[in-house]
């Protein structure tokens, strides 16, 4: 069998940053990609961003920014143990929420259909934006100045973009295409392993970590778990060794040798694929029919039937499904109000929608304005603008800092 290396994303091959810069002394490209991520404003505010539960309804739930740790923190073992690059693997996994509206996905269906006909919304081509244009810090260039290969992880880590092109990434590679051309992403093919890698411990970490929100949050109970084979096969394995074992010590040895499980399946899996293909470098990879980071058929089978039961008891049940009603009805309208009246909107942001070029553009200010919005931020904007009463209790005073 070949070197697993061979395949690794080499830093010192780089295709480089849109705009030139010298290099570190201390830090390599992705290392400086990762450490640019960490320092944004966006990813601060992941913090303040659902996950599944909105923030006010406890403590100890997941946000978007400790669910990103967590990916990065798988996706950085699995690349490890794949001999590819960790940095890289890490930098695409802590970029991979970013682009999310307040409210997780019920956030983003909301702007997604409020942008209807004006460009619609997409939370991986609203990362682009991000890092692209809209963190604006550095002295020379607007966005992050990530390298190409983040920037592909970030658009095509979850596979190709075939078929309607989101128009943010769309009006990308227009730009690209005439003032660089070799930053094409070259959306027809997969991206890189490392990219890959993120996409797998993606879900590697919202399925295992939910077990444990939906457990504390009293969704489902333990028991009810029992009647998915293999996670039953996990528990009275971990009661078999452990007699005795309290409840909370008990959920999260199951977790952990669950998500262990899968790791160890990827792992194998790439392994094999390694062996029956004729793969000489990385963009052997790139140019493959299929993913080369997934799950064996069998764990794949045992992954769908407990998102089946996920989503059964937990991203459907009736307290989730409330949640999801009152944030829909946030999101689209603060897009009604600002649509209707810009003057509305905060000095900065009403600035750069009176200087839009067109309707198109102003939506997408707006857009951007409200996708970068926390959970408790849009709450009391919303509130301030609708007077809106129940139901969202323990907000925060008003700091735009959460925007």
């Amino acid at each position: 069998m070949k070197k697993l290396s061979l395949y690794k994303t080499e830093f010192s091959k780089t295709k480089g940053r849109y705009n030139l810069e010298d290099e570190s002394l201390y830090r390599n490209p992705f290392m400086r990609d990762r450490d640019r991520l960490i320092h944004s404003a966006a990813f601060r505010r992941l913090e303040h961003k659902t996950q599944v539960f909105v923030q006010h309804e406890g403590d100890n739930f997941r946000s978007r920014l400790t669910h990103t740790i967590e990916v990065a923190q798988i996706a950085r073992t699995i690349a490890y143990r794949l001999c590819l690059d960790s940095d890289l693997a890490e930098t695409i996994a802590l970029a991979h929420d970013l682009g999310h509206t307040p409210f997780g996905h019920a956030g983003e269906d909301a702007l997604n259909k409020s942008m209807k006909g004006k460009g619609g919304f997409d939370h991986n081509a609203q990362t682009l934006r991000i890092v692209t244009k809209l963190e604006k810090k550095y002295a020379d260039f607007d966005g992050l100045n990530l390298t190409w290969e983040s920037l592909e992880g970030i658009i095509k880590h979850n596979g190709p973009l075939l078929g309607k092109v989101p128009t943010v990434i769309e009006e990308y590679q227009k730009f690209i295409n005439v003032n660089k051309k070799s930053f094409d992403l070259n959306l027809d093919k997969f991206a890189g392993p490392e990219a890959q890698v993120a996409a797998i411990a993606d879900d590697i970490a919202y399925c295992n970590h939910d077990i444990d929100d939906g457990l504390r949050a009293g969704l489902f109970d333990l028991e009810s778990l029992e009647n998915i084979e293999h996670v039953a096969k996990v528990i009275n394995f971990n009661r078999t060794r452990w007699k005795g074992i309290e409840k909370k010590r008990l959920i999260h040895e199951t977790i952990r040798h669950l998500i262990n499980n899968m790791i160890e399946d990827v792992v194998s899996e790439y392994k094999f694929i390694i062996s029956r293909n004729k793969f000489n470098t990385v963009e052997d990879i790139r140019n493959h029919k299929n993913k080369v980071i997934r799950f064996s058929k069998s764990m794949y089978e045992d992954n769908q039937k407990l998102r089946k039961f996920l989503f059964e008891k937990m991203y459907k049940h009736t307290i989730v499904n409330r949640m999801t009603l009152k944030a829909k009805s946030i999101v689209e309208e603060l897009f009604k109000a600002f649509s209707c009246d810009i003057t509305i909107l905060p000095l900065e942001w009403r600035n750069i929608a009176e200087n839009s070029k067109s309707d198109t553009e102003l939506y997408r200010t707006i857009s951007d304005y409200i996708a970068g919005m926390t959970d408790r931020y849009a709450v009391m904007e919303h509130k301030r603008l609708y007077d809106l009463h129940g139901g969202w209790t323990g907000t925060s005073l008003y700091d735009k800092r959460d925007r």
